[in-house]
């Protein structure tokens, strides 16, 4: 975040103060008291300053937050294209069905452990650069997949992939809280959202039309040649938006005109007699740190983890239940993905404008204009409650193979739900890490993709043994155990934790 004088802190209204929301877990060391007292500090002007990405125009707030969105479409559906293609894949590359189910979902093991290092490593060299770094990695392996001639080759090139790929769940956080202020998180996120939701269920769609007309290799040639026009997008639209790093070059550049080395920021000054391996060792191990001691993200970490494993649930077995279930063929079985699309991209959108609308009404209320990341969390509850109860209607109605209309409705009311969960937390986490929200991602990250790797290797198998309807009733109850209690534990005490919780410097 910028920095801000003392003596503007004490001048402003609290409307303006509201501008650089504060968290108690990113202070490390305190401001210097006035720009009198050290006038070599290099800070953004306030109330406006050009560079400062917070005041950037709302259409360069766009063009970066929508290149953004764009990447991280393609990204997340070459998750899921190969999907129907499994068993043709595993023919051609002499698979079992148990390797050629780990060339799908390794692709998601490699995203739980690409944000461990992304993540911090946007916090030290900028976002521009490691965005750019990984796409161009993304691209050489997703290439490799489609000209992988043994299962060796296209486990090995899906998981490097995958780990380049990842960094969009790393930076995706850290970018929109470094250009978009609190009482605007619930629309940037949903606009944000609205096109990485469709590339995890457009994938299969497009996986299982590709099956039937041509060689499975084209759906990484085609993902590829996609890739590609994006980075070109990316490198012509995106700018640095990482304001220590902003700051830092016009430190450099007012050192270098003037030839004096005493222009420094408050940033430099954290890191002044600090090695660059000590900086680099602190930076990396700082996801682990959050994970390890910080309430709030373990707390997070659990209730997302098993969200975002219950989707890929639904993901991978979604068109063995239309095939078999049902006897569909495997084109009509990929458009009920039609339905898991919608549910999240109407969840986004919904709880985007009521996350801001509640925001706004609860902060014109405090005396001093100031509100708390808690101020997000009774949305929360309605979402949960929908969520996981049509998960029960959506497994009862497939267990009963009840008319294909209603089964696609379950599931796309309890995805919404689901989503508006999703995007609370995310708002939360944002919120409440602001100096350092790439490695507060990066650390739900990891629980969310292990969960998504390993839930649907079990799936198959408890839906055989419990069928549709008894599997998700226990899905459902575990839900409501662990949801129900969340936004409750953190309106009480999320405050109290962040206070106590270390500094995730």
């Amino acid at each position: 975040m910028a920095s801000i004088s003392h003596d503007a802190i004490m001048e402003a209204t609290p409307n303006e103060l509201e501008m650089a929301p504060i968290s108690c877990t990113d202070r490390p060391t305190p401001i210097p008291a006035t720009k009198q007292d050290d006038p070599y500090l290099v800070a953004f002007a306030f109330p406006y300053d050009p560079d400062n990405p917070l005041d950037w125009s709302t259409g360069r707030k766009w063009a970066v937050t929508d290149v953004l969105s764009a990447t991280g479409f393609n990204r997340i559906m070459v998750s899921t294209i190969m999907a129907p293609a499994l068993s043709t894949i595993a023919k051609d590359l002499d698979m079992t069905s148990a390797e050629s189910a780990m060339a799908l979902s390794i692709y998601l093991l490699a995203t739980a452990f690409g944000p461990l290092l992304i993540g911090p490593m946007s916090e030290v060299y900028g976002r521009e650069i490691v965005l750019h770094a990984s796409s161009l990695w993304f691209l050489i392996w997703n290439i490799a997949c489609g000209f992988a001639n043994s299962k060796e080759l296209l486990i090995g090139a899906r998981f490097l992939a995958g780990f380049g790929a990842s960094s969009i769940y790393a930076l995706a956080g850290g970018v929109l809280s470094d250009v978009w202020r609190p009482e605007q998180r619930g629309r940037s996120l949903s606009i944000y959202l609205l096109i990485p939701l469709l590339g995890a269920c457009v994938g299969p769609i497009i996986g299982g039309f590709m099956a039937e007309r041509t060689t499975w290799r084209w759906m990484f040639w085609a993902t590829s040649i996609f890739q590609a026009v994006m980075m070109v997008a990316t490198i012509t639209t995106f700018k640095e938006t990482y304001s220590p790093l902003i700051l830092h070059r016009r430190a450099e550049k007012l050192r270098r005109e003037t030839g004096n080395q005493r222009y420094h920021t408050e940033h430099e000054e954290l890191e002044r007699d600090k090695t660059l391996l000590s900086t680099l060792g602190r930076a990396f191990s700082r996801p682990l740190r959050l994970l390890a001691f910080h309430p709030v993200i373990q707390i997070t970490a659990v209730l997302e983890g098993f969200n975002y494993g219950l989707l890929y649930i639904v993901l991978s077995t979604f068109s063995t239940l239309w095939i078999s279930h049902y006897g569909q063929s495997v084109e009509i079985s990929g458009l009920h993905y039609i339905a898991i699309s919608l549910g999240e991209v109407a969840g986004s959108q919904i709880c985007g404008f009521f996350v801001d609308f509640f925001y706004r009404r609860r902060k014109a209320r405090k005396p001093n204009g100031i509100e708390t990341p808690e101020s997000r969390l009774p949305i929360m509850v309605p979402g949960i409650i929908i969520g996981y109860l049509f998960l029960l209607f959506y497994g009862w109605t497939a267990e009963n193979r009840v008319y294909w209309v209603a089964v696609d409705v379950a599931i796309l009311i309890s995805l919404m739900g689901i989503q508006c969960v999703s995007m609370v937390s995310t708002a939360y986490i944002i919120d409440s890490y602001s100096g350092h929200t790439s490695s507060a991602m990066a650390a739900t990250r990891f629980i969310e993709s292990m969960c998504a790797f390993l839930f649907p290797l079990f799936s198959p198998k408890m839906y055989e043994v419990l069928g549709y309807g008894w599997a998700n009733t226990t899905l459902c109850f575990i839900g409501l155990v662990i949801g129900l209690p969340y936004p409750w534990i953190l309106w009480k005490y999320g405050a109290s934790l962040r206070e106590k919780a270390a500094s995730s410097y």
